[in-house]
């Protein structure tokens, strides 16, 4: 998948320098390719699922999957259109404008609190209002990508309940699918669950596995060239996060509380550890969100890089982007087989860690806690 996106971007790069001289090139590096644009366009969240483009004839051709833009203002009232409308930022659609980084230069906006991509309101002029507020209830490619694999998951999950409930893969080895994800799910009982939830492993097991094949599923799909990184999204993560802060806080018990209010250590140290043992109940769900968002966006970052590399080269001079091109694509193939590895264990060390952390929350107390003077 890496050599084949490598291969196609290589391609169309060419494309795009058809019938330019070095020394235009090299004046035009910056203009021609931005590392930092591509990698920040494939971080942020967009309206349209963008693969590559074409230039033919001076123009520029994107080949693009384009999402249904709704938004609400409180002024305006509710607009709906399709993301092609804006032609990428080029047009202004029933008072609505697509910021790109050209816009946000000419229009002297605030880039802490405006970036690409982020619609905003513009006057008959079309200047900017800032002074009419927007909610954007897009169906933004985050958004899709979730419903996309929330639809693959029950898809699987149902395929393999119909076959048990059919007797097959019972008395006999499982096959296909099934015999792929039953491992799966049976490691997540036996080796997260059981150990971390004892007794109670069954009633959050739904939950533990949910979590476990969202964020795989996720991960997975977002290694498609051309899709969105949803768990390298800090808003995904914290969503992740907090339903599990929300699962661990009602699974608690009268001794979780006890023993963060009154920990069983001697009375001069309880003014120190109380206050510590309060920002541990935040902290938990807070690594478990910087955790799964940092690992995501890091690996797709060096994923971009090492392609950028091939363009950077090929901007400068033509004979070196071909010498780097074959080391970078097989970076990039080495790199996509380490970002798989990563899908699978992150998505196993947040599952692992809420069910430690559920664990803890109903734990019993325990005689040995005492500690005597």
């Amino acid at each position: 998948m890496g050599a084949a996106f490598s291969l196609i971007l290589l391609l169309f790069f060419n494309t795009s320098f058809a019938g330019q001289n070095e020394d235009s090139i090299v004046k035009k590096t910056e203009k021609i390719f931005d590392a930092n644009e591509v990698i920040f366009g494939h971080i942020y969240d967009a309206h349209e699922f963008h693969f590559f483009s074409y230039k033919t004839g001076g123009k520029e051709h994107p080949v693009s999957v384009y999402l249904p833009v709704i938004l609400y203002s409180p002024q305006r009232g509710l607009s709906a259109f399709m993301s092609s409308s804006f032609e990428h930022g080029e047009k202004a659609v029933k008072g609505y404008a697509l910021l790109t980084d050209h816009n946000i230069e000419k229009w002297k906006l605030d880039s802490k609190k405006f970036r690409a991509g982020q619609i905003v309101a513009v006057n008959e002029s079309g200047e900017p209002d800032l002074n009419v507020k927007i909610y954007d209830f897009s169906l933004t490619r985050n958004v899709v990508q979730m419903f996309i694999a929330l639809a693959l998951l029950v898809w699987v999950m149902l395929v393999i309940a119909k076959k048990y409930n059919k007797e097959e893969g019972v008395k006999t080895a499982p096959k296909g699918i099934q015999g792929f994800m039953e491992p799966i799910i049976i490691f997540i009982r036996d080796d997260v669950a059981k150990p971390n939830l004892n007794h109670k492993y069954e009633k959050y097991l739904p939950y533990i596995q949910t979590v476990f094949f969202f964020i795989l599923i996720n991960s997975l799909v977002g290694l498609i060239p051309g899709t969105a990184n949803v768990a390298g999204n800090i808003a995904f993560t914290m969503l992740l996060a907090l339903i599990s802060f929300v699962v661990i806080i009602f699974s608690s018990n009268r001794h979780y509380w006890k023993h963060i209010f009154w920990p069983p250590v001697p009375h001069g140290v309880k003014p120190i550890l109380i206050p510590v043992e309060l920002l541990g109940i935040f902290t938990k769900p807070f690594a478990l969100m910087i955790r799964l968002f940092a690992n995501m966006v890091a690996g797709h970052i060096i994923i971009i890089c090492l392609i950028s590399l091939i363009f950077i080269f090929g901007a400068l001079n033509k004979i070196v982007g071909y010498a780097v091109s074959p080391f970078s694509v097989a970076f990039v193939i080495f790199i996509y087989f380490i970002e798989i590895l990563v899908a699978f264990l992150q998505a196993y060390i947040f599952a692992m860690l809420t069910a430690v952390f559920i664990g803890q929350a109903f734990e019993s107390p325990h005689h040995d806690e005492k500690v005597h003077i």
